[in-house]
């Protein structure tokens, strides 16, 4: 029994020595200040891998530490890493009631060189709530100490900061400034981190000014260190500056590859983000702290144990109880993890889903480009065609040229409906139409519409019947030119696959709220038919009966698409009935808003009302600026035959040098030439004469273009190819409104 006891002695002397060994260890100061140093430089670490909750438990370590140790410098440089943590997972508040701890304390003891790194991330902080002028203050302030430091690597990242921040308020050359000064510092340090950033941003700045090719070249070398050393972070920037420099400048293949580069860095860096970012990080570190504290419970139990047998039962039900509680936490963590991955997965869907749109959106952009760029470049020659084939039938040709004449005549016609037609399904495709509603008398407009079409009708034998309800009003407010694209669309079709027949078109109302009524639309011919099969296309791009039926009547398959379309942007909708051989019945109903005022009936000034023998031609003077010398040639016979003089050059510099030496009535200004645009051109001549009417004469889409043509100061425009009638109109208009001003004495 004694050998027992002073076993037992022995062993409460060792267990001694080992708590006061602890103790004395604990209270060291050397030792506690070097586990701070270790923990600090661990949560750095941690932050660059982001193990965000790995660093902030060596964080809260540290501080305790750090705070029982009254050791200010660690306080402060803890308080400002925390923000820099809370500032990267986007809990900027809290970060700035870190940052704002830590400068309190580094300016208390004249710490600097760490007050200025915690200025540098409060100006992080608010350039990510896009404060833009808060975050410079703090860059300035953070420039102060690093210059008094000689901290250059520090400078040199506060500078390239200083230079986003510029870049975000638009300022773009104050930014290019400053980014070079961090580049230089970058450079003579050796900080190729800071170097190729520095370079990256500041081909995005470049690109900004328009230096498209210096951009090319400043990104591609920032990629290539940032290649080098495998800085993803960077390389995620690099690739998408690329993409986007090389977007603006037309080169879509090279555009995507880079966002396909850009897209792959973006995937990795959000899995790491996301697996070390996540809650279930904090549930582990919970649950972490909670099984130390138990087993430390345990332990002092286990010593209770030894002293009494009351203990004993205390001490087993103490730990049943906590592993009961410790099995409820894990269970919960499971849960929450389970939770956890699948938000992850929905987040994983809603990133795949929000590239899928970009990849998108860079398509329909490539293809809108496309389009455009075809259109024009088809525009520009079917003026010719257009234009040669008109003077041709007016020169009396032998009679069996007239029908080759009038084939090539009505290619060209076809050609350019069809242009338009695409033009106008894109258009809408993007969502680029708008709604001008405007007030306009809805009876008058159909029987113009009807009035424009029945020469059609009539080489068909077909006979057009118009019912337009008595009790309904006439004026209304919508955009007029949309519901008559519409009905010419559906009443051209009824004319086109109807011989020696009916058509009848009905309007009445079907409900009334709030002075909005719903109309109905009917237009119904006793044409061929259309069988239910094709019904069910009836309204997709490109669709028809059959190619039988497209080689006999004609047509493209996309009016009734472009129908669709504008009925859908009305807020209407479009139904079709048919039968083959028995007739077609389509009927759309849109909402219109009833009023009493009567529609506009101001001349637009695009055609001419008078007698054109009374506008006097003699001495008037027109220039024709234009680079093609087949357009000019047209240009200059169409003038001719108006009994009109007119001079010709062709590119922006001489039509401006030629207006300046000469007085000139008309100008007839194309848009694309080669050196000065006819837009450069115009706005030139505006600036010493702003009474001289000019044209615009151009083959690029006038609806996307108009603001453009308006801001440079053009009188009109006249779109290739136009129509000799409409041309002559607008020329005669304009040469008789200047003789109807009066002069000034």
């Amino acid at each position: 029994m004694s050998h027992i006891n002073r076993y037992i002695l022995g062993l409460l002397l060792l267990m001694n020595f080992a708590v006061f060994s602890q103790n004395s260890i604990d209270e060291d100061p050397e030792l506690i200040q070097n586990n701070i140093n270790y923990r600090i430089d661990q949560a750095q670490l941690e932050l660059e891998n982001f193990n965000y909750y790995k660093a902030q438990k060596n964080l809260d370590t540290a501080l305790k530490l750090a705070e029982k140790l009254d050791h200010k410098e660690s306080t402060g440089i803890i308080f400002a890493i925390k923000g820099k943590l809370q500032y990267y997972i986007e809990e900027y508040e809290q970060a700035i009631t870190s940052l704002t701890k830590a400068i309190e304390v580094q300016r208390l003891i004249n710490d600097n060189k760490n007050l200025g790194k915690s200025y540098k991330i409060y100006g992080d902080v608010y350039l990510a709530k896009k404060q833009y002028y808060q975050a410079l203050d703090s860059y300035t302030a953070a420039k102060s100490k690093f210059q008094e430091e000689n901290l250059n690597k520090d400078l040199a990242e506060a500078l390239l900061c200083e230079g986003k921040a510029y870049y975000y308020l638009k300022n773009y050359r104050k930014s290019r400034d400053i980014i070079n000064q961090s580049l230089d510092i970058a450079r003579r340090e050796e900080l190729p981190k800071t170097e190729c950033e520095n370079l990256i941003y500041l081909g995005i700045v470049q690109n900004k000014l328009n230096n498209n090719q210096k951009a090319i070249e400043l990104t591609s070398q920032g990629l290539k260190i940032a290649e080098e050393y495998n800085y993803s972070s960077i390389l995620f920037d690099g690739y998408l500056a690329l993409s986007d420099i090389y977007n603006d400048l037309g080169d879509y293949k090279t555009s995507r590859d880079y966002l396909k580069k850009h897209i792959v860095i973006s995937d990795s860096l959000v899995a790491i983000k996301r697996a070390n970012s996540s809650k279930a990080q904090e549930t582990q570190y919970l649950l972490n702290d909670a099984l130390e504290k138990n087993s430390e419970i345990i332990k002092e139990l286990k010593q209770a144990e030894d002293d009494n047998s009351l203990n004993t039962l205390i001490s087993i039900l103490s730990v049943a109880l906590i592993t009961i509680l410790s099995l409820l936490t894990l269970s919960l963590y499971k849960n929450n993890n389970i939770r956890l991955k699948t938000n992850n997965m929905l987040h994983k869907k809603n990133a795949e889903l929000i590239i899928a749109k970009e990849k998108a959106e860079l398509a329909s952009k490539t293809k809108a480009n496309f389009l455009s760029t075809v259109t024009h470049e088809l525009r520009t020659p079917l003026y010719a065609v257009t234009g040669l084939s008109n003077m041709l039938l007016e020169e009396n040709p032998k009679p069996e040229q007239v029908q080759h004449l009038k084939s090539l005549k009505f290619s060209g016609d076809y050609l350019l409906t069809f242009i338009n037609d695409i033009l106008q399904i894109n258009k809408i495709e993007a969502n680029k139409v708008d709604i001008e509603p405007e007030p306009f008398n809805l009876k008058k407009k159909i029987n113009n519409i009807i009035l424009a079409l029945n020469n059609s009708a009539q080489d068909n034998k077909v006979k057009i019947h118009f019912e337009y309800d008595n009790h309904l009003g006439e004026n209304f407010i919508a955009d007029q030119l949309k519901i008559s694209q519409i009905l010419i669309n559906l009443i051209g079709n009824s004319i086109k696959f109807t011989q020696d027949g009916d058509i009848w078109i009905r309007v009445y109302k079907i409900e009334e709220k709030d002075n909005i009524y719903t109309l109905r639309f009917e237009v119904e011919d006793n044409g061929i038919g259309i069988s239910q099969e094709k019904q069910d296309k009836m309204f997709e791009s490109f669709s028809q009966g059959s190619i039988q039926i497209n080689r006999k009547y004609g047509g493209t398959g996309l009016g009734l698409s472009i129908v669709k379309g504008l009925i859908d942007i009305l807020k209407g909708k479009i139904y079709v009935k048919s039968e083959l051989d028995k007739g077609t019945t389509f009927y759309f109903e849109i909402p219109l808003e009833h009023t009493s005022s009567k529609e506009n009936t101001i001349n637009s000034g695009n055609y001419f009302q008078g007698n054109i023998d009374d506008v006097d031609l003699t001495n008037v003077q027109i220039l024709v600026v234009e680079d093609n010398k087949i357009n000019q040639m047209i240009t200059k016979k169409i003038l001719t035959k108006m009994k009109l003089k007119c001079d010709i050059v062709d590119n922006g510099e001489a039509a401006v040098e030629k207006i300046k030496a000469n007085k000139y009535d008309i100008v007839l200004m194309d848009i694309h030439m080669p050196g000065i645009s006819g837009i450069e051109a115009t706005k030139i001549v505006r600036s010493f004469d702003k009474e001289l009417t000019i044209f615009a004469l151009t083959a690029v889409t006038i609806e996307d273009k108009m603001h453009e043509f308006e801001e440079a100061g053009f009188t009109d425009i006249i779109p290739k190819p136009f129509k000799q009638e409409e041309f002559e109109k607008k020329l005669y208009n304009a040469l008789s409104s200047k003789k109807q001003k009066p002069t000034s004495a």
